[in-house]
């Protein structure tokens, strides 16, 4: 007898991610004149290639993941994020990778060029959904050990791309999901322990990493650098005042902050909506991840339950990690704002996480 309950759409979900998506064009189209009309002659190259590569793609590849069986995820998951792995290793290959700032972190394949590392945020959580979800099952009392072992092994490969940001993401999230789990609390604890041990050591013999957090602690010890760029950030938050100064009308967008369209877009953001507008948007994350947290309650086995936290956890760490770094509370990182910041990559991955979500959404029974 077939089950007479129908599995409704989660339309609370997808308006928040289409406003979202909504903000980021706005912002995008305004903040990226006119570098697109210095760079290439027109005002728009930037925001029709993030149109194209990111958008177009993130919502097709979003909807395969919408309608795809949670069974068949959860069955291949090693796949996925062993295909991942071998794109971060194919980084290091001259001629394909694309090298920015000293960083081999692109692939490039003639027709489109991405950043593997992150889509590993999603296949990690993917992963790590179906191993714990194994060992749930079989009972198995060393999950520790494995755990950290993968870990190690995507630590291995973000440090070599000096990409630290992207790795205390997966880091966060990883002990997030491994406490979710269910398995006892002083191996949450321990793993913390050994992770911040990990992420001080890496912090500690890179001098660029070190001088982020003295730049962070003291903005004056290098005003013409890091210390430059905070300070202009804050610059632009602070004369947004209470409502803004209206969208279009930043003038820090001018050349005065760097990565205005990436890493630094909330910034802009910040000016033109001011308080009011920056508080919308961090609630419209905090409302993503109550709602994240709501289908992960409401799911019906172990791994849709832990995908659900982890995509959402995911997402707004994220998020609030790179505003954290624009207000002054946290060091600068070079991670982008999900579905604001400029970049192909982040958006299509994200996009595949809200049709994961909206998919564990549509299999719980009402």
């Amino acid at each position: 007898m077939k089950d007479s309950k129908k599995h409704k759409f989660d339309y609370f979900l997808a308006i928040i991610a289409c406003v979202l998506l909504i903000i980021g064009i706005l912002v995008l189209a305004n903040v990226s004149a006119g570098f697109s009309q210095e760079k290439f002659g027109r005002t728009t190259y930037y925001l029709f290639h993030q149109i194209i590569y990111g958008l177009v793609f993130g919502i097709v590849l979003g909807f395969i993941a919408f309608k795809i069986k949670l069974s068949f995820l959860r069955k291949y998951a090693w796949i996925f994020i062993l295909i991942n792995l071998v794109f971060m290793a194919l980084v290091f290959i001259p001629k394909i990778n694309i090298v920015s700032g000293g960083a081999p972190r692109w692939m490039n394949l003639g027709f489109i060029t991405f950043q593997p590392s992150e889509f590993l945020k999603l296949t990690f959580i993917l992963y790590l959904s179906a191993l714990l979800t194994s060992f749930l099952k079989n009972k198995k009392a060393f999950t520790l050990i494995p755990f950290l072992i993968i870990l190690g092994v995507l630590a291995l490969l973000l440090t070599l791309q000096s990409d630290v940001s992207t790795l205390i993401v997966i880091i966060l999230v990883g002990i997030l999901m491994y406490f979710s789990s269910g398995f006892p609390f002083w191996h949450t604890a321990l793993a913390i322990l050994i992770c911040s041990g990990g992420i001080f050591g890496l912090i500690k013999i890179a001098p660029y990493r070190m001088k982020r957090i003295l730049v962070f602690l003291n903005p004056g010890i290098d005003p013409m650098g890091m210390g430059y760029q905070m300070k202009q950030i804050l610059i632009a938050i602070g004369s947004g005042g209470v409502f803004g100064l209206g969208l279009g009308m930043s003038v820090q967008k001018f050349g005065w902050i760097p990565q205005t369209m990436s890493d630094s877009i909330f910034a802009i953001f910040a000016e033109e909506t001011g308080f009011v507008g920056s508080v919308v948007l961090i609630c419209l994350f905090l409302l993503l991840l109550w709602k994240g947290f709501r289908i992960a309650k409401m799911s019906q086995n172990k791994f849709s339950q832990l995908l659900a936290i982890g995509i959402s956890c995911w997402i707004c760490i994220q998020a609030f990690i790179n505003i954290g770094a624009m207000i002054g509370i946290l060091p600068l990182t070079g991670i982008p704002l999900p579905f604001i910041s400029y970049g192909g990559s982040h958006i299509v991955a994200e996009l595949i996480g809200i049709g994961i979500l909206l998919n564990i959404s549509k299999s719980n029974k009402k």
